[in-house]
């Protein structure tokens, strides 16, 4: 009798644990990985940045990238007003790939 208690009480247990499970998995696949696959290819973009390409920072300011500066890591940038310094991980896009990307309907 006491060996069937205990049978229950062990199958009880891992069901009860399964809908935690699940939610873990879902987790990772809808929140973790997409976030990662968009960190490798932000921090690819930023290695290849280069003299002459319009850009956008992260805070919204526009220009035209004037000097890439590899030792310290930062990139001054021109825009209406004149030249600013900024951090190259400050870069968060390209403004021609911007106005490429195909409207979705």
């Amino acid at each position: 009798m006491y060996t069937l208690l205990f049978l229950q009480e062990g199958a009880g247990s891992l069901t009860s644990m399964l809908p935690f499970l699940a939610i873990i998995v879902v987790f990772y696949f809808f929140m973790i990985r997409p976030q990662m696959n968009r960190q490798k290819k932000e921090k690819a973009f930023q290695s290849e940045i280069k003299k002459g390409s319009k850009v956008v920072t992260s805070s919204g300011i526009h220009g035209k990238i004037a000097e890439v500066n590899a030792a310290e890591n930062t990139i001054t940038i021109e825009t209406g007003a004149g030249k600013i310094k900024f951090e190259r991980s400050s870069i968060s896009m390209e403004l021609s790939k911007k106005y490429l990307t195909p409207v979705k309907k």
